[in-house]
């Protein structure tokens, strides 16, 4: 099993910047091939944000692309998530999810929003 937990999501205005943090335990990270960001608005379904393995190849949603970084510190087992220049469409709860063993693991979420 892969447990999961984000945090570092909050208020920000347009323009500014976070950086998002999923620590996993159980399991190292190294073992896990892909880790993923998703986000969820009110009334949305879950979108895709990004993607980066364990040989630290990056993909990203168009929408975020050039914006935000994904990373992974296999040391503290733990994925970001930098977001810059943000904007208020980006306002949502942003989820992890590691795939291993052929089984999604997901955290329960960081909340954030973009309003000035």
């Amino acid at each position: 099993q892969v447990q999961l937990v984000e945090s570092g999501g909050g208020l920000v205005q347009p323009g500014g910047s976070l950086r998002l943090s999923c620590a996993a335990s159980r399991r190292s990270i190294c073992s896990i091939s892909d880790m993923s960001w998703y986000r969820q608005a009110p009334g949305n379904q879950r979108e895709w944000v990004g993607t980066i393995t364990n040989t630290y190849v990056t993909r990203y949603t168009d929408s975020v692309n050039g914006r935000f970084t994904i990373s992974r510190v296999n040391a503290e087992n733990t994925l970001y998530l930098q977001m810059n220049s943000l904007k208020p469409e980006d306002t949502a709860v942003y989820l992890c999810k590691a795939r291993y063993g052929g089984v999604d693991y997901w955290g329960q979420g960081t909340q954030v929003t973009v309003s000035s």
